[in-house]
């Protein structure tokens, strides 16, 4: 959802104050301030499609040159870059609130296979997965780092929320900027 306030901050803040370009896109048949896209829901099938074009577009667009491309995706975006984001120009994922609800063991294990780093923050107060399943969960992947950040929920809601997770973005993804 490219119109949540996450991903609005990240947009807005991001680029000027870490050099990080962000590509916000909705996936089929979600609706935001801007409209609904088109086609429709497909329990995270169809929406390989989505993904994809999205990867195809970052890496070959040219202003500006995006070099460092990295996954950045919330609640059931999180289950698109864990079965559909494991491309050869994509350096790592980052998961906010991962449900793990479409994404399956195998996926997990293609991660782990690719030595690419995966950070999943996982809210104290999730409604799906909070941090000692989590943990659990994505042992499967050694490389992944699960955080647990006390006293968020799912939604990220307000601003030392949206805080920290732009920081650990940052910390990945451009760490000469953090």
């Amino acid at each position: 959802f490219m119109d949540s306030h996450v991903f609005r901050k990240a947009a807005a803040r991001l680029p000027a104050m870490a050099g990080i370009a962000v590509l916000r896109f909705n996936t089929r048949g979600t609706s935001s301030p801007r409209g609904t896209s088109e086609g429709s829901f497909d329990n995270a099938e169809s929406e390989r499609f989505d993904v994809a074009a999205a990867i195809e577009f970052a890496e070959f667009h040219e202003d500006p040159v995006l070099p460092h491309r990295w996954l950045l995706g919330w609640s059931f975006g999180t289950d698109l870059a864990l079965m559909h984001g494991l491309d050869p120009s994509i350096e790592g994922a980052i998961l906010l609130s991962p449900p793990l609800r479409y994404s399956a063991e195998d996926h997990l294990a293609e991660w782990a296979e690719s030595g690419k780093p995966v950070l999943a923050l996982v809210p104290e107060h999730d409604d799906y997965l909070q941090p000692p399943e989590a943990r659990e969960r994505f042992a499967a992947v050694p490389q992944a780092e699960v955080v647990g950040v006390d006293g968020a929920k799912h939604l990220w809601v307000g601003e030392p929320a949206v805080q920290r997770v732009l920081d650990e973005i940052v910390k990945r993804v451009a760490p000469e900027a953090y």
